[in-house]
């Protein structure tokens, strides 16, 4: 039995309310001495003390996130696998943060890793004509180096989505930023032997979001847009869960052949390259953007994917500027084309 799911914990109050009355319906009918039947009686109600401690203790542990597992409460867990502490979601607290937004910090349940999530709700979540809608969510993953905060102070967000919402030239849609790094271990937004990043942004994000927010299932509602190391992820991870993410579109995106100083196991690195995960031909739309100037994400990146790429996959015609390095400056340039392009593909809000 799980450590941190509600059967052990509803168990726990169960154990407890039947000690209760076992000890109610016991403290006059214990045999023996006097002596005796005062320390049957203290045995009845330590048991009784323990027994709600227990119940304080678990749930303490559940809504702080103190303790992942078994193994991990007894100090025997030896697998080289990264398990953080961390809130699990259905405790997940979300206040407020910069820029009109809220933030939370959890714990997610596959992935067993924690990281922070920023949320922007477009007007109209609030408003009468869309309170039985659910919404599309476009999630924006930064790079490494770097954090969620980034898109705030780096390049406006969520204010320059929200503006071309009110002008009519973005659906509205929740923006979504999660650490794509947690811990600070850089895997690509992969899983690995030691840190399973891709279920944490492909079950545990998502599963947050539907448990505290109204967002659609389907996979067109779904869009991740990145840069450098998160526009990688933002190709990747549509073409490995097309079930949950039905677009993605990248900045200047990192090698879609994979990285051997992030995944230096060929076979992990093969398993998560774009130009590998193509020949599965996944149901999803993609687009990438660059500048002739990046020697870090050049245009023949994007053509490689492009040669790869075959129905029902689809990849837009490349986005190239004529100049503009590895920044956020370029990035910033590239955002209207490739949120244009999005409004085409992205579902509108729904049932």
């Amino acid at each position: 039995m799980s450590l941190t799911g509600d059967a052990f914990y509803y168990a726990l109050i169960a154990g407890t309310v039947l000690m209760a009355v076992l000890t109610l319906l016991l403290w006059s009918r214990v045999p023996g001495p006097g002596l005796l039947r005062v320390g049957q009686r203290l045995v009845l109600l330590m048991l009784c003390q323990a027994c709600a401690i227990a119940v304080a203790g678990t749930w303490v542990n559940n809504h702080y996130g103190l303790y992942a597992s078994w193994s991990d409460l007894l100090g025997t867990d030896t697998s080289s696998h990264l398990v953080m502490s961390g809130p699990p979601p259905q405790t997940a607290d979300f206040t407020r943060f910069e820029g009109g937004t809220v933030s939370t910090f959890f714990r997610g349940p596959h992935s067993r890793l924690a990281g922070q999530v920023i949320v922007w709700t477009p007007p109209q979540y609030d408003e009468k004509a869309y309170r039985k809608r659910n919404f599309p969510v476009i999630e924006l993953l930064h790079g490494d180096p770097g954090e969620p905060v980034d898109w705030i102070h780096r390049s406006g967000m969520p204010g320059r989505l929200a503006k071309l919402m009110a002008d009519g030239r973005m659906k509205p849609a929740l923006v979504v930023m999660p650490q794509i790094m947690p811990g600070g271990v850089d895997t690509d937004c992969s899983d690995t032997p030691q840190s399973k990043v891709a279920t944490w942004l492909a079950q545990d994000v998502p599963g947050v979001l539907h448990r505290h927010f109204r967002v659609q299932r389907a996979p067109r509602a779904w869009a991740l847009v990145g840069l450098s190391t998160g526009g990688l992820c933002a190709i990747k991870l549509p073409m490995q869960y097309p079930k949950v993410f039905g677009i993605g579109a990248a900045m200047n995106a990192d090698p879609f052949a994979g990285d051997p100083s992030i995944l230096p196991d060929s076979a992990t690195r093969e398993a998560n390259a774009p130009l590998v995960l193509a020949r599965k031909r996944p149901p999803v739309q993609l687009f990438a953007a660059t500048s002739a100037q990046d020697v870090s994400s050049p245009p023949a990146n994007i053509a490689a994917l492009a040669a790869a790429v075959r129905p029902p996959t689809t990849l837009a015609p490349p986005y190239v500027l004529s100049d503009g390095g590895h920044n956020w400056q370029t990035w910033n340039r590239l955002e209207p084309a490739l949120f244009s392009w999005l409004n085409g593909v992205l579902a509108s809000p729904g049932g």
